[in-house]
């Protein structure tokens, strides 16, 4: 049960990330052609608006279709009418005519011309795969050639509606590690020493005042080492009293050379307010954002891979610390929201942080740049996700 959640939980925030790109475009004007809740194939749709709403097959995240994402090419006309160009050679000196337009830029005499070829199209007898290849080719040129598409709009519009997904992410990480904060918590009143690596250890780093701890003798620099005379570790020392529900339990510390033996009932503290709990939220979301930021040059160094980790083991982690208790699994979901924005931001074509970079270089031109040099530079992307994506399987399985 728990496997499935966490998987659920996953695919919620790749639909919460293709939710942000589609509200932008709407906002925007850019509208949207696609919704779906999963991926196609869609098993059900419907359309309102213009907008094709469905449930795809893949019932993983979601999928939004922002038309015009790229400028059309020549080669686009190519691939799309051989079949029928084949099968009827008179459509060639259409499909000819529009291709020189779309190589000299001409889009708008582009768009007065596709007409004739739908109607050239719709009037020919073509099999049914020349004719599917056609009618694709017909909806992807109109998307490209029209008001609303992409690359026609200004850079501010493109920035926002590719920023919005991770954005979104990035939201909803601070929203789930607020709530936490404001959550009522069992509490002795302590502060557990960061390590290195910000995990707690159990040396205690403050005693409030007028908590259970000052009260049970506590103090700075104390260690504690078992609990009702078990072993703990910090995460293990947390749960526990949380558990306690106020029922006192036997803490034993080691206070300098010596062993130390008390008693403590935690009590019920309420969660920060909500200023307090934005604040905090936010200062957990940079912290955790800066190590990230320092893990890619110990990638590169091969210091790091041993950190990487695949939707496996990501979903392993998450089921485990559902099984710890539901807060846990929330602050693990707020850590995966918050990666997936970092990791999509990054200045790789096809993440969106490289199409935020080349629009911005794009509107530093003054025009666009060609389909050809997206996909060079988006085939480094694809293989640097790739090689994540292998070296964190690895980790996993090993």
């Amino acid at each position: 049960m728990s496997l499935t959640v966490s998987i659920l939980g996953l695919a919620g925030l790749v639909l919460i990330h293709e939710l942000g790109h589609f509200l932008a475009a709407l906002a925007t004007g850019m509208s949207p052609r696609r919704f779906y809740l999963g991926f196609p194939p869609a098993l059900v749709k419907i359309k309102r608006r213009g907008v094709e709403y469905g449930i795809g097959a893949i019932p993983l995240g979601g999928y939004v279709k922002i038309p015009g994402m790229h400028r059309p090419a020549p080669s686009d006309l190519e691939v799309a009418f051989r079949p029928a160009v084949g099968e009827r050679p008179r459509l060639g000196r259409i499909v000819d005519r529009l291709q020189r337009l779309v190589g000299a830029g001409e889009m708008d005499e582009a768009r007065r011309v596709l007409p004739e070829l739908e109607e050239e199209v719709g009037e020919e007898k073509l099999s049914a795969p020349a004719h599917r290849a056609a009618e694709r080719g017909l909806r992807d040129l109109a998307d490209g050639l029209g008001d609303d598409a992409y690359w026609r709009q200004r850079t501010w519009k493109k920035v926002a509606v590719i920023f919005a997904g991770p954005g979104a992410n990035l939201l909803v990480a601070l929203v789930l590690f607020t709530g936490l904060l404001m959550q009522d918590a069992w509490q002795i009143g302590v502060r557990l020493q960061a390590a290195p690596d910000n995990a707690a250890t159990t040396k205690i780093e403050e005693v409030l005042p007028a908590t259970p701890a000052q009260v049970a003798g506590l103090r700075m620099g104390d260690r504690v080492i078992a609990v009702n005379g078990r072993p703990v570790s910090a995460r293990a020392l947390l749960d526990m009293i949380a558990a306690s529900h106020g029922t006192p339990i036997q803490l034993t510390v080691r206070r300098g050379g010596e062993t130390v033996t008390t008693v403590v009932a935690a009590e019920r503290r309420g969660g920060l307010s909500l200023p307090a709990a934005v604040g905090r939220s936010a200062e957990i979301t940079y912290r955790v954002s800066k190590e990230i930021a320092l893990f890619f040059p110990r990638l590169a160094t091969g210091e790091g891979a041993s950190e990487v980790s695949s939707p496996v083991g990501i979903t392993k982690v998450s089921s485990e610390a559902l099984d710890q208790s539901f807060s846990d699994f929330v602050f693990v979901l707020g850590l995966i929201s918050l990666s997936l924005a970092l990791l999509n931001l990054l200045p790789l074509l096809p993440l969106d942080g490289g199409h935020i970079a080349f629009s911005i270089i794009e509107g530093v031109r003054g025009r666009a740049l060609g389909r050809e040099l997206y996909e060079r530079v988006s085939v480094i992307g694809i293989a640097f996700v790739l090689v994540l994506f292998v070296i964190g399987l690895s980790n996993d399985v090993g």
